[in-house]
């Protein structure tokens, strides 16, 4: 070592005194270069390395502390370069050798470091890129799961949306059922209330009737064949479906007796019993019964000077002819009869058999219902017969009928209503009621109606006439559901047509006597005028002894022959 330049032993020191371990490469350097071979001549000498060709250079080893140079000692007194003679030349030239490997090491450690912040830089944007790729996946997931999160939400928003409307609906169906339930029981209250009132009426009737057993005047049978002669031909005054009717006197009054036949009387008890309750009944349009003999079902009524309605109508023995606002009054005054017996407790009274031969007029022309509660004194078969009787014997009682009581069997206050229809025509045109709707109908549609009416009255009210008309068409509709109420409809427009004429016959009250008294002077020219218009024939038969003819026997055989002529 002694022959060591000293200025490359000093290098030589100055590098192992460094503390930071320096890899040398040789293969890093280029071959060609006369400046890297010589380095390479210097490290190869360097004893503690390893070849640091091309092929082993990651071998290579690091040193931590001062390079072991063995027993080389290097110090400053061992190195005497006094006997070793140092060339300028040789000396400039290690120099330069040593300043370039200097060099060369700088570079190297500067590539060394930029090669591993490279590799670090690379290490860490391939992390940077796994990274952002897990992140990416990542944020997709997040994406994913908030649009499921979304969506469930979505369809639970959806879900509670439907639950409350159906909850809502729930609601509003329990308050609508409970609502019809508080007025179900709301109805059957007042239904129990209205059974118990009716209960409650029908016993204290039955217990006034058990406490009063003389509610009507009982005749003997010598009374009665004593008022009627026996029940003499002359004194018979009518025959009709439940039997004949004869006039007389009892207690020095005029009465008429109506002998019901021995098939249509049921037994005592339950005649007496009907009886009280029928003459119990009062109202002014009504035909008072006066008394009965229960024993032989004799019923004794008010005479009535007038007849009935059917046959003055008709005019039968040369009657003068009814004013319209005698018409119309009448005909308020049954519906007044009407809606009473509808209206009675405790339960409502059927008439049944409502015509004109049932209407019977007193000495002022003042209407009353005959035959009420008639159909209450037999036994339903019993009834029913006797109405077919009527049926088959007389054409002109068939078609007072209720079409649905006849279809049916089912009675109710609208079947009177059916017949009071057919009865008004009557009252306005004087016509037989077989297919009376149906031409006053058509007359009313063409503007006709003045030639439906009757022709004995010559100053009708057009407008009067045919409200009246139409009512009674209303009354007489087929479903007894589309006729009018008696009480609400009926009996107010009535009463407002009676009032016109009222007020037309106050108005005209010296004109309306004038024309009374022309009447009467010229009675034979107006049956001739109505002898010219035909006519269809009324009735023959009738369930009251409204058929009374106040005429003697041969007068009334005389009227039975016209009719029966004009029937022809």
């Amino acid at each position: 070592m002694r022959g060591i330049p000293r200025g490359l032993a000093t290098e030589r020191l100055s590098w192992e005194k460094g503390s930071t371990p320096i890899r040398a490469a040789a293969h890093d350097r280029h071959r060609s270069s006369p400046s890297t071979l010589a380095l390479d001549t210097i490290e190869s000498t360097l004893p503690g390395r390893r070849s640091t060709g091309r092929d082993s250079f990651s071998d290579e080893s690091d040193y931590s502390g001062p390079l072991a140079m063995g027993s080389l000692d290097i110090s400053s007194k061992n190195l005497d370069f006094s006997s070793v003679p140092v060339s300028p030349r040789v000396s400039s030239a290690s120099q330069s050798s040593r300043d370039l490997e200097a060099e060369m090491r700088r570079l190297k450690l500067e590539l060394r470091q930029t090669m591993e912040m490279y590799s670090t830089a690379c290490k860490e944007a391939l992390n940077a890129k796994k990274k952002a790729k897990e992140l990416n996946q990542w944020k997709i997931e997040e994406a994913q799961r908030f649009e499921e999160a979304r969506m469930a939400e979505e369809t639970a928003l959806a879900i509670a949306e439907m639950e409350k409307a159906k909850c809502r609906a729930a609601i509003e169906a329990a308050e609508k059922a409970q609502k019809l339930a508080d007025a179900e029981a709301q109805r059957r209250k007042q239904a129990e209330l209205k059974a118990k009132r009716e209960a409650e009426e029908k016993n204290r009737a039955l217990t006034a009737l058990a406490n009063n057993d003389v509610r009507y005047r009982k005749y003997t049978i010598e009374e009665i064949e004593e008022a009627t002669d026996k029940f003499s031909e002359a004194m018979k005054i009518g025959e009709g479906g439940y039997g004949p009717v004869y006039r007389g006197k009892l207690d020095h009054t005029p009465v008429a007796i109506k002998v019901l036949r021995p098939d249509a009387a049921q037994g005592k008890r339950q005649f007496q019993q009907e009886v009280e309750v029928l003459s119990s009944i009062r109202h002014p349009n009504m035909v008072l019964l006066l008394g009965a003999c229960p024993d032989y079902g004799c019923l004794v009524y008010e005479y009535m000077h007038n007849g009935s309605l059917e046959d003055r109508l008709l005019r039968r023995g040369n009657t003068p002819v009814i004013p319209w606002r005698k018409r119309f009054k009448i005909a308020a005054e049954i519906a007044t009869a009407l809606l009473f017996l509808h209206q009675a407790k405790p339960e409502p009274l059927v008439h049944r058999d409502l015509k004109p031969a049932n209407i019977l007029l007193d000495r002022n022309y003042v209407s009353k219902i005959s035959d009420v509660g008639l159909a209450r004194l037999v036994p339903p078969s019993v009834a029913d017969s006797v109405t077919q009787y009527h049926m088959t014997s007389a054409a002109g009682t068939f078609c007072y009928i209720d079409p649905e009581y006849q279809q049916t069997g089912m009675l109710t206050t609208k079947s009177d209503i059916y017949s009071f229809g057919i009865m008004l025509l009557q009252i306005i045109t004087a016509r037989s009621p077989m297919g009376l709707t149906h031409h006053v109908s058509r007359a009313i549609e063409k503007g006709t109606l003045a030639e439906m009416l009757d022709p004995a009255v010559t100053d009708w009210p057009a407008e009067a006439a045919e409200s009246f008309s139409k009512l009674a068409i209303q009354c007489a509709e087929l479903r007894k559901k589309d006729r009018p109420d008696l009480g609400t409809v009926i009996v107010p427009e009535l009463n407002r047509l009676k009032d016109l004429g009222r007020k037309l016959e106050s108005n005209k009250s010296y004109g309306y006597a004038k024309r009374e008294g022309h009447s009467h002077s010229g009675s034979g020219r107006t049956s001739h005028t109505r002898s010219n218009v035909p006519r269809s024939p009324p009735p023959l038969s009738s369930s009251s002894y409204s058929n009374s003819r106040i005429s003697n026997p041969s007068s009334s055989q005389m009227e039975d022959s016209s009719i029966e002529h004009e029937e022809r």
